[in-house]
C-alpha cells in the first residue's frame, strides 16, 4: 500500500512539473510613457497583472525611454529564449520588425502598429470610435459650445483621437468650436505635465469648458487643470474617472489590458496566432465610462445620446472617420 501510495505521489508531482514546465514564459516592454502612467502603459500592466493572478504564471518586464533602448530590451528577452514578448506602443515597431526576423521561435504582440512575420501579432484599437462617443458628451455637456483636445506627441495615432472627437462634437453640436494643441513632436511629450497644463489653461482661458487629454503623463496636468479651473475633462486608454472625481466628465477607455491578457492566455492555451486585429466597439476594444466618480456630471439624456450613437457606430449607421486611412479629418 505503502509503495502504491508512493507511486501515485511520484505521478502527481511528475504531472505538476511537467505543468509548470509547460507554462509560457512572458514578458513586457513598455513605452517611454512608464508602467505607472495611470493610462495606457498601466492598462497593460493590469491586463498581465490579471492573467498572472488567474494562472500563476509571471512575466518579466522592463521600460523603454527610447526606441534603441526598446530593441536592446527586446533582444535581450528574446535571448532568454521566452515564448512571447509584449511591445507596448507604436514607437516599437521597427524594433520587433528587427528583433522578431532575428529570434523566429519567439512570439511577440505588438499593441498600436503593425510588424509583420509569422511570429508577431499586432493589436491596434479603432480610437476614432471610442473618440466619437466623448465628443458627443463632451457637446452636450458644454455651455460655452467650445471644447478641446491636447493630445501629446503629434503623430497620426494621436490626430486619430482628435478626429474622433471632434466628428462626435460637431455631430452633436454643428456650431461648436474644438480647439487642438499637441504638447510636442518627440517621445518626451508624453511626460510633460506642466506643458500639458499650460495648454489646457490657455484654451479654458479661450472659453473651452471640457477638454479631452491624450497626452499619457503630460495628461495629467491637463486633468489637474480642470480641476483647478473647474472645468471639466475627459480621460484616456484607462479608466481616469477616478483621479479627480467632479471634474472628470468621462474617460474613453481602451482596453490594452484585455489585449494582453487575451494574448498571454492564449499563449498558455497554445492558440496563440500571428496576424493584425483591429478592436473597435463592436469588439470591445473602446468604449466610454460611466461609473460612480462621474455619474453625477454625466445625465441621463447625455447617456441615452451617447449610446445611441455607439449602438449606431457599431451597426454601421454612423460611420467614423479614420485619420490614418483617410489622411485628414472631415470636420
Amino acid at each position: 500500500m505503502k509503495l502504491k501510495q508512493l507511486s501515485m505521489t511520484m505521478a502527481a508531482l511528475c504531472v505538476a512539473a511537467s505543468a509548470t514546465a509547460a507554462d509560457p514564459k512572458l514578458a513586457i516592454v513598455y513605452d517611454a510613457g512608464g508602467k505607472f502612467d495611470k493610462s495606457f502603459n498601466q492598462s497593460a500592466f493590469e491586463g498581465a497583472e490579471r492573467f498572472k493572478k488567474e494562472t500563476n504564471v509571471s512575466f518579466l518586464e522592463a521600460q523603454a525611454s527610447s526606441d534603441t533602448q526598446a530593441e536592446q530590451m527586446l533582444r535581450s528577452f528574446a535571448r532568454k529564449k521566452l515564448d512571447l514578448i509584449a511591445a507596448i506602443g507604436f514607437s516599437q515597431t521597427q524594433a520587433v520588425q528587427k528583433v522578431a526576423k532575428e529570434f523566429p521561435n519567439v512570439h511577440f504582440v505588438l499593441i498600436d502598429s503593425i510588424a509583420t512575420g509569422p511570429n508577431v501579432s499586432s493589436v491596434l484599437f479603432k480610437e476614432e470610435e471610442g473618440s466619437y462617443l466623448v465628443g458627443v458628451a463632451a457637446a452636450m455637456a458644454s455651455k460655452s459650445a467650445k471644447v478641446g483636445f491636447i493630445g501629446g506627441m503629434d503623430i497620426p495615432l494621436i490626430r486619430t483621437f482628435a478626429c474622433g472627437y471632434a466628428q462626435g462634437a460637431k455631430a452633436t453640436n454643428p456650431k461648436i468650436e474644438n480647439l487642438s494643441n499637441m504638447v510636442g513632436t518627440t517621445s518626451s511629450a508624453w511626460n510633460n505635465p506642466a506643458k500639458g497644463g499650460e495648454l489646457a489653461r490657455a484654451q479654458f482661458d479661450r472659453g473651452v469648458d471640457v477638454v479631452f487629454a491624450v497626452a499619457g503623463g503630460s495628461g495629467m496636468g491637463t486633468l489637474q487643470t480642470a480641476k483647478e479651473k473647474g472645468k471639466l475633462a475627459i480621460g484616456v486608454d484607462s479608466n481616469q474617472n477616478y483621479l479627480h472625481p467632479g471634474t472628470m466628465l468621462t474617460s474613453m477607455v481602451k482596453h490594452v489590458d484585455l489585449a494582453i491578457y487575451d494574448s498571454f492566455m492564449s499563449m498558455k492555451n497554445g492558440s496563440w496566432k500571428a496576424g493584425v486585429t483591429y478592436k473597435g466597439l463592436k469588439e470591445g476594444g473602446v468604449d466610454w465610462v460611466v461609473d460612480k466618480d462621474n455619474r453625477n456630471i454625466v445625465s441621463p439624456a447625455m447617456e441615452k445620446r451617447v449610446n445611441e450613437a455607439k449602438a449606431n457606430i457599431i451597426s454601421g449607421k454612423v460611420k467614423v472617420i479614420d485619420y490614418r486611412a483617410a489622411g485628414t479629418c472631415p470636420v
